[in-house]
């Protein structure tokens, strides 16, 4: 109940609007992007708070120490190692395999200050999970954020990508020039590693 009035007195006095579809009705695998900037966590916190959505995301592990530790776990932080990202991938498949149902929140993108391709680990999840992949945006433009819609993965990484970059083209982040275009790697290939 807390969560959802500080997320309604957010909505009621920010410059930013929602506009969204409505949540998906089971887990989900949920696309973060464009991921521009820290606002970024700002509005998906507001956003799944306000439409009543338990998640989990994932956070370079630096964020996770100190005095914000505690509170970034509290309210769904996973820490990710980077450098050594290890058996994340197959980690949270397995706890989605056992059981543990939740949307897990994912920015491919990968760093805030841009790269040339997403990351895969959050096509991985989802394929191997059997779980959806709801598009949430930002839009400077528009000064909206919300969900698009939900695709289930065909296996078919390019086709899905496809879908993918059709909904994220028109989206441009809190700081537009730093977008990156929605892209795999090894697009239309096998995907293998979780740094892919």
């Amino acid at each position: 109940m807390i969560r959802k009035l500080l997320a309604r007195a957010f909505w009621r006095f920010s410059k930013w609007k929602l506009d969204t579809l409505p949540a998906p009705k089971r887990p989900s695998v949920f696309i973060g992007a464009p991921h521009t900037s820290n606002w970024d966590f700002i509005l998906m916190l507001a956003l799944v708070w306000e439409m009543g959505i338990d998640v989990r995301w994932l956070g370079k592990k630096e964020i996770f120490k100190g005095p914000f530790g505690l509170l970034f776990k509290a309210l769904g932080g996973i820490p990710v190692d980077r450098k050594n990202p290890g058996h994340l991938v197959e980690d949270l498949i397995a706890q989605v395999k056992q059981g543990e149902m939740f949307g897990l929140v994912i920015a491919p993108d990968g760093t805030r200050s841009g790269n040339t391709h997403w990351k895969s680990g959050f096509y991985r999840i989802a394929q191997e999970a059997n779980l959806p992949v709801c598009m949430a945006y930002i839009d400077r433009d528009t000064l909206t954020t919300g969900l698009g819609p939900s695709i289930d993965l065909s296996g078919d990484s390019k086709a899905d990508m496809d879908k993918i970059r059709e909904f994220y083209a028109d989206k441009s982040g809190f700081y537009p020039e730093r977008k990156v275009t929605p892209r795999l790697r090894h697009e239309g290939k096998e995907l293998e590693t979780p740094e892919d």
